[in-house]
């Protein structure tokens, strides 16, 4: 009888320790998406909060290759990226960074110009 209790009372602790400790486990990080037709591409943006930090993906997709992009990224308003890329083989251009998460909310803006046209597109994400 004193082995059982012993063992009951193992296994109480260890179910009371094992609570705490899923407690802890973090839910994964979500991505939030946007993405829309631009100058004959698709241009999109991601972000994901990631450890306390933004993980920042803007792409241009199916682009004729070899075309050039004026990509800038903001966050907040400002300007913390920009450059002219081309196309790769794919047509495909892409862009990642990682970013402070600010006091309150974060908004997060990509902007495409396809180089020798007046258009800008243009996709904003805010997160939390």
């Amino acid at each position: 009888m004193n082995a059982l209790r012993r063992t009951t009372a193992a296994t109480g602790a260890v179910a009371l320790l094992a609570v705490p400790a899923t407690m802890l486990i973090t839910a994964p990080a979500q991505a939030v998406d946007r993405s829309e037709r631009c100058d004959g591409a698709r241009i999109e943006l991601s972000v994901e909060k990631d450890d306390g930090r933004f993980e920042v993906e803007a792409d241009v997709d199916n682009a004729l290759r070899g075309s050039q992009w004026r990509v800038t990224l903001l966050q907040d308003g400002n300007r913390y990226f920009t450059d002219v890329r081309t196309a790769d083989n794919e047509g495909d251009v892409s862009v990642d960074r990682n970013r402070p998460n600010t006091a309150g909310k974060d908004v997060f803006t990509f902007r495409a110009n396809k180089v020798g046209t007046g258009g800008s597109c243009v996709i904003t994400i805010t997160r939390r």
